[in-house]
This record gives structure tokens, sequence and C-alpha cells, in this order.
């Protein structure tokens, strides 16, 4: 990990990126910050173009994305032009669809066998596609097999890339290194969020601010070919940019 891979995901700032003027400010405090890359999600409709172009204001590279699943199904040559334009290799998918999901173990073989055709056009281009995780991908079907299982095992390694968001591997009550060093070789970003116990509940909590083991993580990262570092916090107890600032601050110290 270098300070350059360390990226923000703009899910964490969503309440400032619903117009231009609102992202174009957004860009401005994450570099400041000392961020130099981005992850593009939930941000308002806004022109590809306009999009790149404000991130190159900014001096703020996209290192990934997240895209719904309708369009990877229904409009992929125009996911593929943006992406290119953007100079973004990898296109994320933020989770299974709730269809595939409450199908069990026979939903998730399907999502796999479904996903096939566009993951492997996705690579065909020079894109790679990256499925992140939440906690439902842990539980243990009759079968016995995870999710998490399912989606690795029945899906082409090549086409098939993971975003494993390290706090939700967690939640799942699985090891977020022991994940790591299983989805070496596929695994070209992570999300880095950590946990931490307030007033008995769990909560969302900065990198270094809660009670993951980030350094025994990293290392993993490390070993395992990540290439991007991508901070993401779900629900912050702070202002966001706060909260940005922090975690970058604290894995500052990891680098």
């Amino acid at each position: 990990m270098k300070l350059s891979t360390i990226g923000a995901q703009l899910y964490t700032v969503r309440e400032f990126t619903k117009t231009p003027e609102d992202l174009k400010e957004t860009f401005r405090k994450i570099k400041d910050i000392g961020y130099t890359t981005v992850q593009l999600s939930a941000i308002g409709p806004m022109d590809p173009e306009q999009v790149k172009a404000l991130a190159d204001e900014a001096g703020l590279s996209i290192c990934a994305t997240h895209i719904p699943f309708n369009r990877l199904q229904d409009e992929l040559d125009q996911v593929i032009a943006e992406h290119k334009l953007w100079d973004c290799k990898y296109v994320g998918l933020g989770s299974i669809p709730p269809d595939y999901r409450n199908a069990g173990a026979a939903g998730y073989a399907k999502f796999a066998a479904d996903t096939a055709g566009f993951t492997k056009k996705l690579h065909e281009n020079g894109l790679q596609f990256v499925y992140h995780n939440h906690k439902f991908e842990f539980e243990k079907f009759d079968n016995g097999r995870l999710g998490m299982d399912i989606l690795i095992e029945d899906t082409d390694p090549a086409h098939f890339g993971l975003e494993l968001d390290l706090y939700w591997v967690h939640a799942g009550g699985a090891d977020p290194s022991e994940w790591v060093r299983k989805a070496s070789g596929r695994l070209p970003v992570v999300h880095l969020k950590d946990m931490a116990i307030v007033n008995n509940e769990q909560v969302f909590a900065e990198i270094g601010e809660g009670n993951l083991n980030y350094r025994t993580i990293v290392d993993a990262c490390r070993a395992s070919g990540v290439e991007w570092y991508v901070v993401e916090q779900d629900v912050c107890r702070r202002d966001p940019f706060e909260s940005l600032a922090i975690s970058f601050r604290n894995l500052k110290e990891l680098v």
C-alpha cells in the first residue's frame, strides 16, 4: 500500500455529490485531505464527460466504480465507453440483487451463471468486473457452502473479480485477513472501514478508530496483490469529510 493507492469511496459523501457544483466542491475537499483517487458511486445524474473533467480539474483519478446491475445487463456498451473515458479499469457491483439473494444457494448459483456474459465482455474490453460483498454472503446453506464460496467457486477468476468489504466480512463472522488471502489473485480493490462498539451497539468507524486489526489486514492485502485501498464509511457520526480525513491520517501510519 502506498499513499497514491488509497482512495475515497464517494458513497461516504453521497449527500454532497448530487449536482456538478456539489461534486466539484467534494472533489476539492477530498483532494485537500490527501487522496489522489476516488471510486465513483452514488453521484447525481451527470454527463460522463463532465464527471471526468471535474475529476481532472481536481487532480483526482477514478480507480473504480459501482454500477447498477441492470446497466451491466442492458447498457453494457455504454458502461464500457464510460469506463474507458474515465481511464477506469474496475467496474464494480455493490451487491447481489435481492431476487438472487433471497433464493438461497440456487440464487447465488444462478447469479454466478447470469454474470458470465457481461463479465467476459468487460474482460475482453480491457476492464475488470469486481463484486462488493456485505455480510449476507457469509450465510452457510444446506449444501455446506457459503454464498461467497459459490460466488468464488462458480465463476471464472479471470472475469469475476472481488472487491472485499472488510467490515462486512468481519460482520459476517469471518476473518478479513483470511478472506483477503483466500481471494489472492482476484482482489484488485478492497473497501476499508472499521467497526467500533458504542453504547453496546456495533457502529461504523474511521480506520484505526475501531477494533479491526488493520496492520494485519494491510499486510495480507499487500501479499495478495491488492492494487487499490478504498476508504468507505456507510454511516459517519461526524462530518463525513472529517471521517475521510481521520481514516486517511491513520492509514498513513501503515504505509
